[in-house]
């Protein structure tokens, strides 16, 4: 089917409507708005928009899909037709890439698909926890709540990635600065020395003649130093998108120094909230399972709920299932058990998800704080060593001249 751009006037209200309508032609396509009480005045094919750079600009964010989420909701839970309310948060995004998704997803509704199956045309905006979600609405009558839920998951979620991406990457600028300032001393300044050195017929110093082969290295060799590390790079992005190469990277990070634990503790919040979620929505326990182990994006934690799921299917109970697990931590099953002699499992986990999350916030401030002066010892340890090399031979040679 084609998609079509279309001004048509609505027969009940007489206002002008701009959208996007799908329809193998264009008689077709205005068949299909007479039938849904639409005047078409022009219709014309969509075409492809944007070039090489296009692909790079619009981005979807998160904040962009939250917004969408919390204003189709508001507009459904005030009373308003599904088609309406997404023409209206049309009207109302400015990202050009999301418009083109809910133009899509308009077309879509208006032809007889439901939300949640338009929605799932677009896997890469919105994830199997959305599309979830979103079923669970439609079929308890419940969407204006379910978006909310949607809304409010992706913020926390977001909020906790972002707290964590910001205490990797301080430390990560200090040194890549570090590291370019050293590159550039041994490159433009130690050079200089060697040849003083040589001109007195002076022999160098044993921390200067290390620094002097480094230099000599990459000046020498710096070409073919950088293609190296570009081919590997390739290499290596190309087998994280492997099989092998994902579980390699997901087992790291759940075993890496210091940061191990603050991941295990991410995933296990994101299990038990999205849990939760699902739960709570409706969503049967099975297919909660099922949805969660993607949602947690990591292969070795999804590993371990999929194998409680099947224990869970052979009628165990959730929280004897992921007891033994070795990448859930004992505090879910726990409070998961509790939920189960009350009759509120999804309540229990949404309380396992905020002391995680709690937790993390606290952890994060911690190693923030811990290392400003880590990393005020390794740039000691750099600026002696370079010191050491350069200018104390120096003032070595001038004393020598003295005397």
């Amino acid at each position: 089917m084609k998609r079509f751009n279309y001004e048509a006037k609505d027969q009940s209200t007489g206002k002008i409507v701009k959208a996007t309508v799908q329809a193998d032609n264009e008689h077709a396509a205005a068949k299909l708005l007479l039938g849904q009480g639409f005047t078409p005045h022009s219709i014309k094919e969509a075409g492809e928009s944007g070039g090489f750079l296009a692909q790079f600009a619009g981005r979807i964010t998160t904040k962009d899909k939250v917004v969408f989420t919390r204003q189709l909701s508001t507009l459904i839970g005030a009373g308003l037709p599904l088609t309406q309310s997404l023409h209206t948060v049309l009207e109302q995004t400015e990202n050009k890439r999301l418009q083109a998704v809910l133009e899509d997803i308009i077309a879509s509704v208006e032809g007889g698909k439901s939300l949640s199956e338009s929605f799932g045309k677009h896997p890469r905006v919105f994830d199997n926890v959305f599309l979830a979600l979103v079923t669970a609405g439609e079929a308890s009558g419940t969407l204006d709540d379910a978006l909310r839920r949607i809304a409010t998951q992706q913020e926390k979620d977001a909020a906790m990635m972002s707290k964590i991406r910001g205490a990797m990457t301080y430390p990560m600028i200090v040194l890549f600065v570090i590291f370019g300032v050293v590159v550039f001393m041994m490159v433009a300044v130690v050079p200089q020395v060697k040849n003083l050195y040589i001109d007195l017929n002076q022999e160098l110093p044993l921390v200067t003649q290390i620094m002097v082969g480094l230099a000599d290295i990459i000046v020498n060799f710096g070409v073919f130093i950088v293609i190296g590390l570009v081919v590997a790079g390739y290499f290596l992005r190309q087998y994280m998108q492997t099989e092998a190469g994902i579980k390699t990277a997901d087992t790291f990070k759940v075993n890496m120094p210091v940061f191990g634990g603050m991941f295990r503790k991410l995933y296990m919040a994101r299990f038990s909230r999205t849990g939760q979620t699902l739960l709570n929505t409706g969503v049967p326990m099975l297919d909660m399972l099922k949805i969660t182990s993607q949602a947690v994006n990591n292969v070795m934690v999804a590993g371990s709920i999929g194998r409680a799921a099947e224990k869970v299917k052979g009628g165990k109970a959730l929280s004897d299932s992921l007891k033994n697990e070795e990448y859930i931590l004992t505090f879910v099953p726990q409070m998961i058990s509790i939920g189960e002699k009350s009759g509120k499992i999804d309540e229990m986990m949404g309380k396992a998800a905020q002391v995680y999350e709690d937790e993390l916030d606290e952890q994060i401030k911690s190693i923030s704080t811990a290392i400003e002066p880590i990393l005020m010892v390794v740039l000691a340890l750099v600026a002696g060593t370079l010191v050491a090399a350069i200018l104390l031979p120096i003032y070595g040679l001038v004393n020598n001249l003295n005397v």
